[in-house]
């Protein structure tokens, strides 16, 4: 196995319409998406479609949904260890103009215990948060035995500075330092004191400020995507880190540099297709994406 990510899982349904109706009223979407989601669990197709061997710890219902979740990651050849609840979880994903506004409906009471999962080989972990407890102790497990972790930190959570002492890459949201009160640079110092290797913050179309191995803070701007070209930027995050741990297991001794440069250009292609599916990255699309927008 190269990657376990652990994670909630989703089904997004992904409506583009130019109104969103409120009280008595109707309206028909231009187009939409059902796909898979979640923060982590969009992350592991990601890397698995990128060409490496990916497992995932995520949630999982009899369901439908589940079923249909189910199926979705046999074909990307994801190995799924299921933690049961009752319900799948849903995100309704509406974009808009670059931005995008989600209502989740969830099921986190679980039917069973977190899955035991042999670490024996792992290369790296990757998690969002959710999970709480499994997350961390497979963060524990993984950093005593030398597997490279890394967290999604989108938004605070019970389990964040607890589990950032066990991290080595962390990639966060500005979502989180507004609810900690910080700003940018002094994120990247929190990071750093929490014994984080490699940190970034992302900011949307302004891209990442992050510190290198050697601790020293740089930006990387957004690619120039052509406004009339972005669709929907949701789960353009997710395809970042996925990206990322892909361009590492292809090449650990490389620098994060090189490797934060692959992952943008891969979400750079996720925001110029409606819904999780239709834009995860194959190698080619992110040469592709490289070649257009990247300056040379």
């Amino acid at each position: 196995m190269d990657a376990l990510f652990i994670g909630q899982t989703y089904i997004d349904v992904t409506l583009l319409a130019d109104h969103v109706p409120t009280g008595d009223e109707k309206a028909v979407a231009k187009d939409y998406a059902v796909s898979f989601g979640g923060n982590a669990v969009t992350a592991a197709f990601a890397c698995s479609k990128l060409e490496h061997n990916v497992e995932l710890i995520c949630t999982l219902a009899d369901d439908w949904l589940g079923h249909m979740f189910a199926d979705m990651a046999e074909r990307y050849r994801v190995k799924l260890h299921p933690r049961k609840v009752a319900r799948s979880s849903l995100s309704f994903i509406m974009p808009n103009n670059g931005k995008r506004a989600i209502l989740r409906a969830r099921d986190a009471d679980y039917l069973t215990e977190a899955p035991a999962v042999d670490i024996t080989g792992l290369r790296c972990l990757h998690l969002d948060g959710h999970l709480s407890t499994t997350a961390i102790d497979y963060a524990k497990r993984c950093r005593a035995s030398g597997v490279l972790t890394s967290l999604d930190g989108g938004g605070l959570r019970e389990n964040t500075h607890d589990l950032l002492g066990f991290i080595d890459v962390a990639v966060v949201a500005e979502r989180l330092c507004e609810q900690m009160n910080l700003s940018t640079e002094a994120m990247l110092d929190y990071l750093k004191s929490r014994g984080c290797k490699i940190a970034g913050v992302t900011e949307g179309e302004r891209g990442m400020l992050w510190y290198d191995e050697s601790g020293t803070v740089s930006r990387l701007p957004a690619l120039p995507v052509p406004k009339e070209l972005i669709i929907d930027t949701s789960g353009a995050g997710d395809v970042f880190h996925g990206a990322y741990l892909s361009a590492w297991l292809a090449n650990p001794k490389g620098a994060w540099n090189d490797h934060f440069h692959f992952a943008r250009a891969a979400s750079a292609h996720k925001i110029q297709h409606l819904g999780n599916e239709a834009g995860i990255p194959s190698q080619a699309d992110v040469a592709a994406a490289r070649a257009r927008f990247e300056s040379k």
